[in-house]
């Protein structure tokens, strides 16, 4: 096991010694949970980015993903219609639509979020050289070089030829705050990961995203965590709560993908279509049910001992581990002293008691993901292998099972 990474007086957090999770300054274990709110920074006032930033606090986010400039081909402007550069370049930024992200930046520093910064995304290739990539990275990282709770990032397409932007865009983020916050890439489009870059010593951990390919997101996240060197895994972009695409993707959706990512072993980020398609009418989609589940499902996990050792184990499930939208997914501590293991629709599953290390009786109870309610089941034989089905009248169920 390594040492723990520390962090600097800056950075927001800093990474476990075995390189699986994160740790907040005073080394303390840090729930990650992200939120994808895109616009925050061009399309919000500072009261309703205020509201919708308090919102994502008081439910138990712990980051928020942003764009400083977004996605579109031709950058576009913020609320007070000033555009984020001057005379189309990157590299002669426009200090007047700064000034708003200043503002808006203030208040999620205020609620100590997370927030991971998007300087560069690939469908505005046309007006990166890696001159200008380097000189826009290095101006923006002078810029935030003291301002606490952020990390950097950016989202080419998981291809060779970004690479030039990418490493130049690395190269001026680490000169213009020396170093101070981490760096991280998301690619665009799905399904990829930033593991294709996994190697680059600038990569601090990795992030990736499968759209409203859901089912990709234990594999991929799977896949993220057998990585060498080891380096924390975030399911970054998974399917959008709504209608994403013509695909609908439900509370239930958004539940399975973000158990599937712990499970995996991952770390996890929410997200709402309309937060991106339609971020003025914020009032309708800030309290959607998947946002609340979540919520949920950070008290769920943080109620266990030491939830952050969590270590995935699919051999727990001996018969019934589905597969695709219907995978069920299984891990345990650290210790072994409980298992959890996540049945993502009705289902009947065989479960191997001797997975949990106790040498007499292991105790069974259910856990609504909805709603965190629990219902002890009982006790079992520490060498049994018990069938387990989903409760009546609900749509997913969490077996929690622990050693007496």
């Amino acid at each position: 096991m390594r040492p723990m990474v520390a962090t600097s007086d800056i950075a927001p957090l800093g990474i476990s010694g075995n390189g699986r999770y994160f740790v907040d300054k005073k080394g303390e274990p840090f729930f990650w949970l992200g939120d994808t709110l895109w616009h925050v920074f061009r399309s919000f006032s500072p009261a309703d980015a205020r509201a919708v930033l308090r919102n994502r606090k008081d439910k138990g986010f712990s980051a928020v993903l942003v764009m400083l400039i977004g996605h579109e081909p031709d950058p576009q402007p913020n609320i007070n219609g000033e555009y984020p550069w001057l005379d189309s370049d990157p590299s002669k930024p426009n200090e007047r639509y700064y000034e708003h992200v200043d503002a808006v930046m203030r208040l999620a520093c205020e609620l100590d979020l997370v927030q991971v910064l998007g300087v560069y995304h690939k469908t505005q290739d046309r007006f990166y050289t890696p001159d200008r990539a380097r000189e826009a990275a290095r101006w923006i990282a002078n810029r935030y070089r003291d301002i606490p709770q952020i990390i950097w990032s950016m989202y080419p397409e998981a291809k060779r030829q970004y690479l030039p932007v990418v490493k130049a865009i690395a190269e001026g983020l680490t000169e213009g705050d020396g170093g101070a916050h981490w760096i991280t890439v998301h690619p665009d489009p799905s399904p990829q990961s930033s593991s294709f870059v996994h190697q680059e010593s600038w990569l601090a951990f990795n992030m990736l995203q499968t759209c409203i390919d859901i089912e990709q997101v234990y594999p991929m996240t799977a896949a993220d965590y057998a990585f060498t060197p080891i380096k924390p895994a975030v399911m970054a972009e998974g399917g959008y709560e709504g209608v994403e695409f013509g695909r609908l993707i439900s509370p239930l959706d958004v539940r399975r993908q973000a158990w599937w990512s712990y499970l995996a072993g991952g770390h996890h980020v929410y997200g709402h279509n309309d937060n991106w398609q339609a971020p003025e009418k914020w009032r309708d989609w800030v309290d959607a049910p998947g946002s609340r589940h979540l919520g949920v499902l950070r008290s769920i996990i943080t109620s266990l001992k030491r939830w952050w050792d969590i270590i995935p184990n699919q051999s727990i499930i001996a018969k019934g581990v589905g597969s695709g939208i219907e995978l069920n997914a299984a891990a345990h501590s650290s210790a072994a002293d409980w298992a959890l293991v996540y049945l993502s629709g009705k289902c009947t599953a065989a479960i191997r008691m001797d997975r949990i290390k106790t040498s007499e009786t292991v105790a069974g109870s259910w856990i609504d993901p909805r709603s965190g309610e629990r219902r002890r089941i009982g006790t079992f034989q520490y060498a049994d292998v018990k069938e387990f089905s989903t409760p009546d009248g609900w749509e997913d169920a969490l077996l929690l099972l622990e050693a007496e």
